[in-house]
């Protein structure tokens, strides 16, 4: 979902991988001219030379570009390299808010309670949870919507929105939005469906390089374009930058 976020980003945009969990970028995406990408590069060399914390300058020594141009700071690969970043998160989060002239994309993983990256989500101009249109998968992301806005005034994520995008099947997608929408009225939460992204496996082939065809006409696409400038418009507002 991020890279297909920052294919289609309205200005220059950088895809961080920010999951403690591991990444997979650099094992699903070629770099330019199809050679395969630095594993190394990434968060792991940055954390070696960030002894007294993350500048936004030093950002740039680690980022790889992939084929097409999209620029990309790889994560690590398993939970156990995380643990050599347990100092840096806070850092990074600051380094990221202020490069100049770029938007950064990161893809946490999964939010949960007393993850370590979430020091990095408090510097964020915008949190965007993603969940599937189905039962189970909503109301998972409600209670963990309901968590997070209820500890924004506790230092544990300050950012100043939060919003939701939704997978789901292109001739289901108002439906879906409509349903779900209606949830989080009910469930009194501060929180925003942005749009909704369609499935579509195809398309994510296509943005994975393995087949052939025109990845703009996909759905997937499309329809990621439109959530991009629907992100990108709350984010470059007055209010969202006096924040």
């Amino acid at each position: 979902m991020t890279v297909a976020l920052g294919a289609v980003w309205p200005r220059r945009a950088l895809v961080a991988e920010c999951d403690p969990a591991g990444g997979d970028i650099a094992y699903r995406l070629p770099g330019p001219g199809g050679r395969p990408l630095d594993a190394n590069r990434g968060l792991l060399s940055l954390a070696a030379t960030a002894r007294h914390g993350v500048e936004s300058g030093q950002l740039w020594d680690h980022v790889q570009q992939l084929n097409g141009g999209l620029e990309v700071l790889l994560g690590v690969s398993t939970a156990e390299q995380s643990a050599g970043l347990s100092g840096i998160w806070d850092s990074l989060g600051q380094a990221m808010a202020r490069v100049p002239e770029v938007d950064v994309l990161a893809d946490c993983g999964r939010i949960a309670p007393g993850s370590p990256g979430t020091a990095l989500l408090r510097h964020a101009s915008m949190l965007v949870l993603v969940a599937r249109a189905t039962v189970d998968s909503v109301a998972h992301a409600r209670d963990r919507l309901a968590a997070l806005a209820g500890r924004r005034g506790e230092g544990s994520v300050v950012g100043p929105s939060i919003g939701l995008v939704l997978v789901a099947q292109p001739r289901e997608s108002k439906a879906a939005l409509n349903q779900v929408n209606e949830v989080l009225r009910s469930a009194r939460l501060p929180v925003e469906v942005l749009g909704t992204v369609a499935d579509d496996p195809r398309g994510a082939a296509l943005l994975a390089g393995q087949w052939s065809g025109r990845l703009s006409r996909s759905m997937l696409i499309r329809s990621t374009r439109e959530v991009a400038r629907s992100i990108h418009a709350r984010i470059s507002s007055p209010s969202a930058a006096a924040r």
